[in-house]
């Protein structure tokens, strides 16, 4: 599966991004606590999630963005031969 980041340039717009295009359920509010909570717990992801054109978040967002590679981390940790790739 592959989601399209581009024109994303705020944590909110990410995070409604994820919600809509990942399935998660109504109460999911924009938290990296709750991010991770969803895609460990709550859906199931497919073997390879694809972010592309991530950069233009990245440049507006850097925090976030370091905040979502250590979820990336963190995720492929807890879940052995699933992935989150940045492309």
């Amino acid at each position: 599966m592959t989601l399209d980041l581009s024109g994303i340039t705020t944590k909110a717009a990410l995070h409604t991004l994820f919600k809509n295009q990942l399935g998660f359920p109504e109460w999911y509010g924009p938290s990296w606590d709750a991010f991770f909570d969803c895609i460990i717990a709550i859906v199931e992801l497919p073997d390879q999630l694809v972010l592309i054109n991530w950069q233009k978040f990245d440049q507006s967002c850097p925090k976030d963005m370091g905040i979502l590679r250590q979820v990336i981390q963190d995720y492929e940790a807890e879940r052995p031969g699933k992935r989150i790739v940045l492309a």
